[in-house]
């Protein structure tokens, strides 16, 4: 018996901003398009790749993506077929599993303003810094 395997992984930098919308059951659903360059022996060109994400992930690459970010996108490929003005249209597109930002930190943008606190990543113990290299543990690891 066969397996088959739909995965797709590409690095890319963004077109423009992604544009995130909400299905009636308030899950978000963020689209944006990465372009890839490519080469071969002779030729070499760029490969404009939309992506959509679903979900959290969504949330996300609408917070922190904006225009000219490099990320790095793994996930399956999807055509969709649909009706406007009376013809059939196709849209093939990569229905994202996984989003890394890449690029230097000074490249990295900043995240959009939330309209909730976010919680803290750190305990309140861990926010305390040490005094002087005579407060800190003195059993080192290795």
């Amino acid at each position: 018996m066969a397996t088959d395997l739909n995965h797709a992984m590409f690095i890319g930098h963004l077109g423009r901003d992604p544009e995130t919308r909400y299905l009636p059951s308030g899950d978000a659903v963020t689209n944006f398009t990465i372009a890839c360059n490519w080469k071969s022996k002779d030729k070499e060109g760029v490969e404009c790749v939309r992506i959509v994400t679903f979900g959290k992930l969504a949330e996300i690459c609408s917070e922190y993506l904006k225009k000219g970010a490099q990320v790095f996108i793994s996930g399956r490929i999807q055509t969709r077929k649909y009706e406007k003005d009376g013809q059939e249209h196709y849209s093939t597109e990569i229905v994202a599993e996984k989003m890394q930002m890449l690029g230097g930190k000074g490249e990295r943008p900043e995240p959009k303003e939330r309209t909730e606190p976010r919680p803290s990543a750190q305990p309140e113990a861990s926010k305390k810094g040490a005094g002087s290299f005579a407060d800190m543990d003195d059993d080192i690891p290795f």
